[in-house]
């Protein structure tokens, strides 16, 4: 495990370097994008304009309501200090104290697949989307890769239970 942790903080300590002096805005705002406003308001607006978006709307909710309390469970169960806590000033301020899993992350992959199943034609878009918050959170300095990893597949794996649960 020790191996892991040191590849993880030198993975990160390489990723964060490109960021050394540079205007952060774009990433700030990639970052921004997977707050969560979007996914409540692009699941409305698809269940009022789009026939299938009802069921969007219901197996988004459902996978919320299944990655959401994960993520805490995980947060608290693995306590992993962030890395602008122990390596580096962070561009922005973490909405909490740990890191793993990375929880914009978990949103984003989870967001992604539910939109890859209902319009599969914005696949590509959607996990790219995801991909790009995912290393936003990297750059900023507020997670790990390995908490990245983590995010994506709970994320995946809530989505997945979801569409199996509720279609």
């Amino acid at each position: 495990m020790n191996l892991i942790t040191a590849k993880d903080q030198q993975l990160f300590g390489w990723i964060f370097s490109t960021t050394q002096n540079k205007d952060m805005r774009w990433v700030r705002m990639i970052s921004r994008s997977g707050d969560g406003h979007f996914y409540l308001a692009l699941a409305i607006l698809l269940a009022i304009v789009e026939q299938q978006g009802f069921w969007f709307l219901v197996v988004g909710l459902v996978a919320f309501l299944l990655e959401l309390p994960s993520y805490f469970v995980l947060k608290k169960a693995f306590k992993r200090i962030r890395p602008s806590d122990l390596l580096v000033s962070a561009h922005i301020q973490p909405s909490d104290k740990f890191s793993l899993p990375s929880g914009h992350t978990a949103a984003a992959f989870l967001m992604a697949t539910v939109v890859s199943y209902f319009y599969p034609s914005f696949s590509v878009l959607a996990y790219s989307w995801a991909s790009l918050i995912g290393l936003s959170r990297v750059l900023l300095g507020v997670h790990f890769p390995t908490d990245i990893i983590a995010g994506a597949t709970l994320g995946f794996m809530s989505a997945w239970f979801s569409l199996n649960l509720v279609l």
